[in-house]
């Protein structure tokens, strides 16, 4: 048995309880390096509490619809960042803390342009690039404290096909 879910696309204002979208809208908002370079500033609210900011790289295998989520994971000590460098879209599954476990959650589709930033303590499902495999550039909390707390639904959620 599982519980259905349909994915919606990913917005500024659908998402922003849960995160950022990090993408150019309109003009730059800084012309720079001698009038070459269009800085579109300050995108994301990136948040790492008692640690530092780490980048690293991720090499994710590809998903498909009908997606089962039936893990969610977040990140008491930081935001994270995933930032595609394969142009490939990703399933981006997010849920409202619910008595410390995750509600039912929401799901979108990003465009393949698309970055996003996933603020502190907020329930997310694992990276999952839709159609082919996908590398990111992830921006988070590296220190010593625990910075992952996991929930296995007893019931998992069905992505659906995107009609």
């Amino acid at each position: 048995m599982s519980i259905q879910l349909a994915p919606a696309p990913l917005t500024a204002e659908a998402f922003s309880s849960f995160g950022d979208i990090i993408e150019r809208h309109g003009e730059a908002d800084r012309i720079i390096n001698q009038g070459m370079c269009g800085r579109y500033h300050d995108l994301a609210n990136l948040d790492f509490g008692s640690g530092r900011a780490g980048i690293s790289l991720f090499d994710a295998k590809a998903r498909s619809l009908p997606y089962e989520l039936d893990m969610m994971e977040r990140h008491p000590e930081g935001s994270q960042a995933f930032v595609p460098l394969s142009g490939v879209p990703m399933i981006v599954s997010v849920a409202e803390d619910n008595n410390g476990k995750p509600a039912k959650p929401r799901v979108f589709i990003s465009k393949p342009h698309q970055s996003i930033n996933i603020h502190r303590n907020v329930w997310h499902g694992v990276l999952a690039p839709l159609g082919e495999a996908g590398q990111y550039i992830v921006i988070d909390c590296i220190g010593e404290s625990p910075n992952l707390e996991e929930h296995w639904f007893t019931t998992p959620y069905i992505v659906k096909s995107q009609t």
